[in-house]
């Protein structure tokens, strides 16, 4: 199968601000991942490369972006204003790129997170799904649930992809979230994965298969 090759575009989020994105979308998509990175590597970190290219192979189409400090190369967060004002107009161009997609949102930690703030402040327009790859319930060591109150406002299908060992969001706490919002919300547990999904004694790739298998599957229901 050829590799499907990602587009470099420009999203312009308000007057004063642009960033940069990527689009790789397979000619028999008919849903596209809007997906966000996480706070400290951009759009062409490992793990999203391999994201976006393991769903094109899996006929789903995905659109990447930065975030304004990011594109400045800056490594202090941009405001929840900035982030969920980039988050709209990433959909927005999700939308007016392929017009006849199904769109869902999501991201990598942070990514995810001003996601579903977005969603939760305003509505994405023609979201149907949101998706966190490891959502930053709280900092490490400091167990907390504060991080989810903004999910209960969200009344769309959410999924959790979560490594059990994951620092920012400890299990039970994890798990508590999720019963609570009840059928709108899946999660999908990753055994001995942390944050980055990484397995101590498993390969890699062998993590990203089932994650990505479990992805396409979740996301092409949304059609």
């Amino acid at each position: 199968m050829s590799p499907i090759t990602a587009q470099a575009i420009t999203i312009q989020v308000d007057e004063t601000h642009s960033v940069s994105g990527l689009v790789q979308a397979p000619e028999n998509s008919r849903v596209c991942f809007i997906l966000a990175h996480g706070a400290g590597a951009g759009m062409t970190h490992p793990f999203l490369e391999m994201t976006a290219k393991g769903l094109a192979e899996r006929d789903v189409a995905s659109v990447r972006y930065q975030f304004p400090y990011m594109e400045k190369k800056s490594k202090r967060p941009d405001s929840p204003k900035l982030a969920h004002a980039t988050v709209q107009a990433a959909v927005l161009a999700a939308a007016q790129l392929l017009p006849n997609h199904v769109l869902v949102a999501g991201g990598k930690s942070f990514g995810g997170r001003m996601t579903s703030q977005a969603q939760s402040v305003s509505r994405l327009q023609g979201v149907r799904g949101l998706v966190f790859l490891g959502f930053p319930l709280h900092p490490p060591g400091k167990p907390s649930e504060e991080r989810a109150t903004h999910l209960f406002e969200v009344q769309i299908p959410m999924l959790f992809l979560q490594g059990t060992r994951d620092d920012f969001a400890r299990l039970d706490l994890l798990k508590n979230v999720i019963e609570r919002l009840g059928g709108r919300a899946t999660l999908k547990l990753f055994d001995g994965a942390d944050h980055s999904f990484r397995v101590c004694g498993r390969k890699g790739p062998d993590v990203m298969i089932e994650l990505l298998d479990f992805l396409a599957h979740w996301i092409s229901r949304m059609v």
